[in-house]
């Protein structure tokens, strides 16, 4: 993108389907999915979580595509459209966005550490103490900032330069090369590992607990919240990701289908995994006599602890199925990392008139030097308080924002009629009825009851923390407002 403003295209639909796959599918997918549905009514968990998919996910897709593919710039420069007060929100939902980055990054760097010990399982025999003692030097509270953990820094340089020198080139070379490169080989090689565990002995302790349904649980407001929240999350809904890819798809493109096509293949994706994740710890409890219950967690302890310690006992296959499945939370790491910058970029390079090129540079120095405060000992405690409060506060928070803005003050009508305009399948009167009253709905219980579970369950240091994010994705927003447009 260059400083006369011009809009990048891709250059087909699939270099467009493959980068919003690739923003979708991430470590939610492969730590958080298989988890969520074992606890909250295994196999009647697809059923609350097929209504969130109709409920919440494509509705608001809908509303991002529609939105990104109308006016074809940033959020924010959106909202300013609309009303120049709303600009504001279009900054928050874009930070919002460049701080989650901050954070995952240094996930994807401890990955990118498992990779090279997977070759040789130099995690050695206790993963949980190698990992939160010897690799990280873990420490609750802040005493640990004054530890760097040098093998973490060395892979942030790595992934920061490597997210610059695909974000800063032209948007076909750059995302579009990179994601229709690493999503076929990150779908390629879960299938490889999802077909080997479902040959492990007791795998089917795994996959028979993932779909044991648990009926009662039906009736039980906490499931069905559960599953609007994995679709949020799995989606990557309201980061202004989504509007960012679609401004810059060419006129003539079919909305409504291609919506379809990246829901079907991310939710297809996880629940494919789910069954690799539980059949694989299937095995580890067939194998130790430990309890099924008793080992099933999410989050940095499947992949870093559980996931290597059942490696411990798998033989010498463990040398291949260890490195693939720790490439493929990278590739999957990598492709959701440069979709979060990209809100931002976009944001920075429209108001500000930078490049592209100088912007995501900008973006990069400034990222890297938030995360190396993840890369100390205290950087697994304030990354965990820093995940719950974005993504319960800032995200839930923006997409109610949206809602709220194109359901009510923006003429909703006109983005029906931005999707219907080239698709065969048509949406009406139920759409705008979701997104101008349900969503708002559930969204706000959900967000309101995170809200009170962030600051009732926590001591004063989380109290701290979130105070500090709060007042930085409120204050920064403004500035970036106020700041006169170039």
């Amino acid at each position: 993108m260059s400083n006369d403003k011009k809009v990048p295209v891709w250059d087909n639909n699939f270099s467009f389907l493959m980068a919003m796959i690739g923003a979708a599918i991430g470590l939610g997918n492969i730590w958080r999915y298989p988890y969520v549905a074992y606890s909250n009514g295994g196999g009647t968990f697809l059923i609350p979580y097929l209504c969130a998919i109709f409920i919440l996910g494509l509705p608001f897709l809908f509303l991002e595509y529609s939105v990104g593919f109308k006016f074809k710039t940033s959020l924010s420069e959106i909202l300013k459209k609309i009303k120049p007060k709303f600009e504001v929100i279009g900054w928050f939902v874009a930070l919002i966005s460049f701080l989650i980055l901050c954070y995952y990054v240094c996930i994807i760097g401890w990955d990118l550490i498992y990779i090279i010990l997977s070759f040789f399982k130099g995690w050695g025999s206790n993963p949980s103490a190698f990992l939160t003692s010897s690799l990280l030097h873990s420490q609750n509270g802040f005493l640990g900032l004054n530890y760097i953990v040098w093998p973490v820094v060395i892979t942030l340089v790595f992934i920061w330069f490597l997210i610059w020198i695909i974000s800063r080139t032209d948007l076909n070379s750059g995302i579009g090369r990179v994601t229709k490169l690493l999503i076929p080989l990150l779908v390629i090689m879960m299938a490889i590992i999802v077909i080997y565990s479902l040959t492990l002995p007791g795998s089917n302790i795994g996959y028979s607990n993932l779909l044991k349904p648990q009926w009662n649980m039906l009736l039980s407001p906490s499931v069905w919240l559960a599953a609007f929240g994995q679709i949020l999350f799995s989606l990557s809904l309201g980061m202004a990701v989504i509007t960012s890819y679609t401004s810059y798809l060419p006129e003539g493109s079919d909305l409504i289908k291609n919506g379809f096509i990246v829901v079907a293949s991310n939710c297809s994706f996880e629940v494919f995994t789910a069954f690799g994740i539980f059949s694989i710890i299937g095995f580890m409890s067939f194998s130790q006599g430990i309890p099924f219950n008793q080992i099933i967690t999410q989050g940095v302890g499947l992949i870093f602890v559980v996931f290597p310690t059942v490696l411990n006992i798998m033989g010498n296959y463990a040398y291949i199925i260890g490195p693939l499945f720790f490439l493929c939370i990278f590739f999957a790491g990598i492709t959701t990392t440069i979709s979060f910058l990209e809100p931002l970029s976009l944001a920075i390079n429209r108001k500000f008139n930078i490049s592209r090129k100088n912007s995501s540079a900008l973006l990069c120095l400034i990222g890297f030097g938030i995360s190396l405060i993840f890369a100390t000992g205290s950087g697994s405690y304030l990354l965990e308080i820093c995940d719950s409060f974005l993504n319960q506060f800032g995200i839930l928070f923006g997409i109610i924002c949206q809602c709220i803005i194109f359901g009510w003050y923006y003429k909703i009508d006109d983005l029906l009629n931005v999707l219907n305009n080239n698709s065969k399948l048509n949406i009406g009167k139920f759409w705008k009825n979701i997104i101008k009253y349900v969503i708002p709905i559930i969204l706000f219980i959900v967000w309101i009851t995170g809200l009170y579970n962030l600051f009732t369950s926590g001591n004063i240091n989380y109290i701290i923390i979130q105070l500090i994010l709060a007042l930085i994705i409120i204050i920064v927003p403004i500035i970036l407002t106020i700041l006169p447009e170039h």
